[in-house]
């Protein structure tokens, strides 16, 4: 066979092939959601995503004999290296053809370009952060991803497993919970919920719209002191939370947006559930036209399934029963939403707290994904 050839992605042709790939390769899946193509292109925008205020990138194809066989970024957080003192580089957005060479092939050509950065080994995937698609599927092939989760053939997980120096580094869990179903949850659950406001003076409110970034403020404010020593963590700065509070807001549902707070004003805890919109789009192809705009519009009809994107309370207060309060809240809305079920995460697989919690709650994982990373250099040596 001709060999794979890697090259940068330089031109806008070079650009196009890097997102039309994953339509191809996924073209026969019943499970695969295919994002929009104008939202992929702008968040691989050096000039409208966020990313690149604090990070630089360097998008690359593979072919064999001229055809795109595969794809992968290599990129570089300053951001997150400056919080963690380290010199970590990314990998992302791979997708490939069942081929063992072309995986090597984008792998090594990822490793030069962070070597070249100084960097002293290569995570991922993450698509330029653990805030978004991260980890490659391996158990749950058959349930459709949800929002801002990757869903990959298993020889992706296969051809990994298989590549040269690239070892696990971290697993990620999906909880699937059917919030209607009380009774699948530790009575003492409601219990700590019904204490908060009586007891300790915290009360919970709904997010707004109107004021869904002031809210994102405070969202940072808890993220920072709750996620902070998690692995994977990365710093939001402002421009990052303006680009969020624009993401969100095409998801936003007053329902599922929550704050709690003490009687003077400071933020306790915080969690952002979102409907899953991959169920209006996976009806659209990837296209806003001809009809994929009225989809969009009318997504709240369509849209059974949320997903818990983050819910964390401040260390000081998670003795409080803050956590159960914005739970029993997610277990009322279902109630009274259409939304009546969906999955928590991803959680890490060392995260005991959070994984207890979800089996309090009657939960079972349905997703696993693996982060990997490549060490070399003095790091090796460690």
């Amino acid at each position: 066979m001709p060999t794979v050839e890697i090259r940068p992605v330089r031109s806008a042709r070079d650009l196009r092939e890097f997102i039309e790939l994953p339509y191809r390769v996924h073209a026969t899946s019943p499970r695969w959601v295919p994002p929009l193509r104008l939202e992929r292109r702008m968040f691989l925008s050096r000039r409208l995503n966020a990313f690149f205020n604090h990070g630089e990138a360097q998008y690359f194809l593979a072919r064999r004999d001229g055809r795109v066989v595969g794809r992968i970024s290599a990129h570089v957080d300053h951001a997150y290296n400056a919080f963690h003192e380290s010199a970590w580089g990314w990998f992302g957005f791979l997708e490939l053809e069942d081929d063992g060479e072309v995986l090597s092939a984008l792998l090594d050509a990822a490793e030069a370009w962070l070597r070249e950065k100084d960097c002293d080994r290569m995570v991922g995937p993450a698509d330029f952060s653990m805030n978004d698609e991260s980890g490659i599927l391996y158990e749950g092939y058959d349930i459709d991803p949800q929002i801002k989760q990757p869903w990959h053939p298993p020889y992706y997980f296969e051809r990994c497993e298989q590549a040269e120096g690239l070892e696990k580094a971290m697993d990620l869990w999906m909880w699937n919970l059917e919030v209607s179903d009380r009774t699948k949850m530790l009575p003492v659950l409601f219990e700590l919920a019904d204490q908060v406001e009586s007891k300790h003076g915290i009360r919970l409110r709904k997010m707004s719209r109107r004021s869904l970034r002031k809210d994102i403020d405070r969202f940072k404010d808890v993220y920072n002191s709750a996620w902070s020593r998690n692995w994977g963590f990365s710093p939001y700065d402002d421009k990052d939370l303006d680009q969020y509070a624009q993401e969100l807001q095409l998801v936003f549902d007053k329902h599922w947006f929550m704050v709690t707070e003490t009687a003077g004003g400071e933020t306790v805890g915080v969690a952002i559930t979102v409907p899953d919109v991959n169920q209006v789009l996976k009806q659209m192809n990837g296209r806003l036209l001809p009809l994929g705009w009225w989809k969009f519009l009318t997504k709240s009809r369509r849209i059974t399934r949320v997903r818990v994107g983050f819910l964390g309370v401040k260390p000081e207060f998670q003795h409080t029963g803050v956590a159960a309060k914005m739970y029993v809240e997610h277990f009322d809305m279902a109630e009274v939403r259409p939304q009546k079920g969906g999955e928590m995460g991803w959680i890490l697989e060392t995260n005991k707290a959070m994984n207890r919690a979800m089996e309090a709650m009657g939960g079972t994982i349905v997703k696993r994904y693996r982060v990997y990373e490549r060490v070399w250099g003095a790091a090796s040596e460690d």
